[in-house]
């Protein structure tokens, strides 16, 4: 899926139990690229880009929910690139290992190191692809979003027809629908969507469709 003449999704895979979206996104000359939420299967990530002969200059998750970091220490330590998470949800780390029993019964590695924050106005580079940080808080304290040229990489903020769960720890209905009129909804209209599960949509779909957020 290329979304501009100058950036490309080289790679999107749906990972884990919980269907989260991964993407690795980056500059096809510059053969570099940002991997966006490695909820798993880091090895297959890691393959996808080498097969696309890039490197990755990058980790990012939207936010720290386990089905979101789980592949984030070993694709650390399998491409050398920094990992980035808002400081704002360094707290669900140590909630990882127990939401994964919680939720899936089963035993999680521990949480990732975090190299560096991504906070409101920061930007992740891969070759000429920028992608700027947004600070969309809601679904959790720190949760992102990444804006790149035509495109807006949401998270757990804006689903196509809905929005993230608030009734997980540090989850405030209230500031998510902020987030997403205030914030996302002043992007250009015409900006696609991907979200961090589910299909892709647009700014311009959900504004005027999305029963949480006044459409529909």
């Amino acid at each position: 899926m290329t979304s501009s003449s100058t950036w490309t999704i080289f790679d999107r895979r749906v990972v884990g139990p919980l269907a989260c979206n991964c993407y690795t996104v980056g500059d096809p000359l510059a053969k570099q690229a940002v991997v966006i939420d490695p909820g798993d299967d880091a090895d297959a990530i890691a393959e996808a880009a080498a097969a696309h002969g890039v490197n990755v200059t990058a980790i990012v998750a939207t936010h720290a929910h386990f089905d979101h970091i789980v592949a984030a220490q070993r694709l650390r330590e399998l491409t050398g690139a920094p990992f980035y998470l808002h400081p704002d949800d360094n707290f669900l780390l140590d909630w990882m290992q127990a939401s994964g029993r919680l939720f899936l019964g089963v035993e999680l590695p521990p949480p990732p190191g975090i190299d560096l924050g991504a906070e409101e106005g920061d930007g992740l580079t891969a070759g000429s692809l920028e992608l700027g940080v947004l600070h969309t808080p809601g679904h959790s304290p720190g949760s992102i979003s990444l804006v790149a040229p035509g495109a807006v990489f949401s998270g757990d903020t804006l689903f196509a027809g809905s929005i993230g769960r608030t009734d997980l720890p540090g989850g405030d209905q209230r500031a998510l629908l902020g987030s997403i009129t205030e914030k996302l909804f002043s992007l250009p209209v015409g900006l696609q969507v991907y979200p961090g599960h589910g299909p892709p949509t647009s700014l311009g779909v959900e504004q005027r469709e999305n029963p949480w957020v006044g459409g529909g």
